[in-house]
């Protein structure tokens, strides 16, 4: 068995010892989930009881959000939109036909992979141009998808955005902006420290341990239901106050997704706008998006931006392709240039090479919410669980936005296939 599925009898693949459905049985209209008025019990997915998170389920329901949880709106705006057009014919066979290896030695199809990576769509831009357009199972060009921890790149560039304006200060700590947090492992962390993850925090970042500090922060975030005798903190704000510090600050590279949500708090106490409002400004109504997104709050109506964004796969592509302009779109300098130049560099290597994801990610490096891969494309990425994905290769001219519903959460059962097949795509598109 390797990470990136082994095939078994019939329609199924094998992940961690399990058997899963393939990326073509798991269809979620071929299984019927949600369909009819009202749909039969056993096809009903729902928030509570966590069955919409359960695989198959997921394959609906990360495309059906807003009709489970509370959510804010980012809106569109009003104006021009330039549609990206439609890929030509030739251009959709040339990629459909690209071979490439997998990490495994595995001789595969870029079609055939999308289905073994469980992808529900993906868009691929050259110079801007759409070279290659296509949806799977639930989701349709107009349906915003779950983002997860992609919502922190977006997160990042804000506050990134802020620092270059002097509204935020990289080397303040976090104490400065949020007195309340005295006391809390944040008080001695500077900003910086927590925009490239580098801090201390007694925090388990565990998607699957319903005990773990990971899950009690999401259910205050609203991001995971709550049980009837929950009695945690009930907002994300909330559960901020609470971690406590473990290690030094500024020694290792530790992933860990509070960090985001209070980048995210200290951007809303220091501009006093919402951060949908500010998403609004800054991002969707310049770049002309097609989609309103939404994004998933707590209580208190703070949005999730760890990994609460929900957006339309063009949309997300759009994203990408003003970070591979170096942040200019229709004449105007939405991120300012120095800004993406230094997410673009990456963070300390050295930081990375000591953190947990040394392994998974080798030779990588972490900036300001972005994963920076230090390839021969010179790659750039945003990375969310079940197989979400920006990456942007400047020395390809290309962006490819994608997103899934793996069976599995974690990244290392979709990147043995995933990484490879990105660089043999930008190799093509760069020859």
């Amino acid at each position: 068995m390797t990470l990136s599925g082994r095939s078994l009898a019939g329609d199924t693949l094998e992940f961690a010892g399990e058997a899963y459905l393939n990326g073509r049985a798991s269809d979620p209209r071929l299984l019927g989930w949600m369909q009819g008025f009202p749909p039969p019990t056993e096809k009903q997915v729902a928030f509570e009881g966590e069955n919409w998170l359960k695989f198959p389920q997921i394959r609906w329901s990360l495309s059906h959000m807003r009709e489970l949880v509370p959510t804010v709106s980012i809106s569109r705006g009003e104006g021009y939109r330039p549609a990206l057009g439609a890929p030509s014919p030739a251009d959709t066979a040339a990629i459909d036909a690209l071979e490439f290896t997998d990490i495994h030695g595995r001789a595969r199809r870029f079609d055939e992979a999308l289905f073994d990576t469980y992808a529900d769509g993906i868009v691929v831009l050259h110079r801007g141009r759409l070279v290659f357009e296509r949806y799977f199972g639930a989701l349709e060009p107009h349906l915003p998808h779950a983002c997860f921890s992609v919502t922190k790149s977006y997160a990042g560039t804000l506050a990134a955005i802020l620092v270059h304006e002097g509204v935020l200060n990289e080397e303040k700590t976090i104490l400065h902006y949020l007195p309340e947090l005295r006391g809390t492992a944040w008080e001695d962390a500077t900003l910086r420290q927590v925009m490239d993850m580098e801090t201390g925090l007694d925090f388990r970042e565990d998607e699957i341990d319903d005990r773990s500090t990971s899950s009690i922060y999401m259910r205050a975030c609203r991001t995971r239901p709550r049980p009837v005798d929950y009695c945690g903190p009930q907002t994300s704000c909330e559960f901020l106050q609470t971690v406590r510090k473990e290690g030094a600050h500024g020694q290792a590279f530790a992933y860990k997704s509070v960090n985001t949500q209070l980048m995210a708090w200290v951007i809303v106490r220091s501009t006093g706008r919402p951060l949908a409002q500010l998403l609004h400004e800054r991002f969707w109504a310049p770049l002309g998006c097609e989609e309103d997104g939404y994004m998933v709050v707590d209580p208190a109506g703070m949005p999730s931006a760890s990994g609460g964004l929900y957006t339309s796969l063009r949309d997300l592509a759009r994203f990408g392709e003003l970070m591979r302009r170096g942040g200019e779109w229709d004449g105007r300098q939405l991120v300012p240039a120095p800004v993406v130049e230094d997410i673009r560099r990456g963070g300390d290597r050295g930081k990375f090479a000591v953190g947990s994801y040394a392994q998974a990610l080798p030779g990588y490096s972490y900036r300001s919410q972005w994963w920076i891969s230090h390839n021969e494309l010179d790659a750039v990425e945003a990375r969310g669980i079940y197989g979400q994905r920006i990456y942007i290769a400047p020395q390809a001219d290309m962006v490819v936005a994608r997103f899934a519903s793996h069976p599995m959460a974690v990244s290392t059962f979709n990147d043995p296939i995933t990484l490879p097949q990105m660089l043999a795509l930008g190799r093509l598109l760069r020859g």
